[in-house]
C-alpha cells in the first residue's frame, strides 16, 4: 500500500497529457494565466506527459522547454505543485526544485480529501512485465547518462528524432471498453478503502463509479481539447476546457 502523503484542497487543479511541443503552446497560455491570477488554483497537479519529452540531465530537451520550466519554477513559490513523472517527462526532481515530484517508483501516491482516500498515479505503472522492464532501463542513471552523452556529441539528433516523431502521433483516439479495461487494473484496490483513483496517460477524459460506491477519474488529455479538472466539494472532480480569459 503506498504511503500518504499530502491533502487535495478543494480549487485544485488536474492537468494531464499536455504533450507540449513546438505546435502547441496552449499549455503555456494556462500556465500564464495562472501566474498572472487570472485563474487562481489553490494547488496545482502535473499528472504527467506535460512534455512529449522532457528528462532530467538530458540537455537539449531542458533547452527546448526552459520557458515552460521557468515558469512552472515561477509559480511554485506561491502555489503548492506536485508534479508525477510520465513515460515522456521524467527524473524532473533537480529541474523544479520547489515542486513536489513523484518518479515512476515512488507511485502511486496516497493522498487524502474530506477525509477520503484519493490514489493517485500518471497511469503507466500498473502494466505488463515487460513495459515495466523497459520503463525502469530507460530511467536508469547510466542509461541516461550514456543517452545525454552521446546526445550532445550529436547536437541533440535523439531528442530531435524522438520529438519530431511526436508531432503527428493520434493523442486523441476513443479507447473501446476501456471501463472494462480500467475495472480489471484497479481490481486489487476494490476491497480497500481507498474511495477515489486518479490517473492521466489514457488520453480518456472521463469518470467510472465502481463497486462500493467508488470512483476511477481518468483525467482528461490537456492536448486535445485543453480539458482539465477542477475539484469541487464532496469529492466531484468538474472536467472543464481552457479558453484564453481577459482579466477583469
Amino acid at each position: 500500500m503506498p504511503m500518504f502523503h499530502n491533502v487535495i484542497k478543494e480549487g485544485a487543479f488536474f492537468v494531464a497529457d499536455a504533450h507540449v511541443n513546438e505546435k502547441r503552446d496552449g499549455f503555456y497560455q494556462f500556465l500564464l494565466q495562472i501566474e498572472q491570477g487570472i485563474l487562481k488554483p489553490t494547488q496545482i497537479f502535473l499528472m504527467g506527459d506535460i512534455f512529449d519529452l522532457l528528462v532530467g540531465g538530458v540537455k537539449y530537451t531542458q533547452k527546448t522547454n526552459q520557458k515552460y520550466i521557468d515558469l512552472i519554477n515561477k509559480i511554485s513559490n506561491k502555489i503548492e505543485i506536485f508534479y508525477f513523472d510520465g513515460n515522456h517527462d521524467f527524473n524532473l526532481k533537480k529541474l523544479f526544485p520547489k515542486v513536489k515530484n513523484f518518479s515512476y517508483n515512488e507511485q502511486p501516491v496516497l493522498f487524502s480529501m474530506q477525509g477520503k482516500k484519493v490514489l493517485l498515479l500518471h497511469g503507466d505503472k500498473i502494466t505488463s512485465f515487460t513495459y515495466t522492464f523497459y520503463t525502469t532501463i530507460i530511467r536508469s542513471k547510466v542509461f541516461l547518462s550514456f543517452v545525454s552523452f552521446v546526445d550532445s556529441i550529436l547536437n541533440g539528433f535523439i531528442s530531435k528524432k524522438i520529438i519530431d516523431s511526436q508531432y503527428d502521433k493520434k493523442l486523441c483516439k476513443h479507447i473501446n471498453n476501456f471501463e472494462n479495461i480500467i475495472l480489471k487494473r484497479v481490481d486489487k484496490f476494490i476491497k480497500t478503502d481507498i474511495e477515489v483513483i486518479a490517473e492521466g496517460h489514457f488520453h480518456q477524459g472521463i469518470q467510472i463509479k465502481f463497486k462500493k460506491k467508488k470512483k476511477y477519474i481518468n483525467i482528461p488529455s490537456f492536448a486535445c481539447n485543453k480539458s482539465f479538472i477542477i475539484v469541487q466539494s464532496h469529492l466531484r472532480f468538474e472536467k472543464v476546457q481552457f479558453a484564453l480569459q481577459k482579466e477583469l
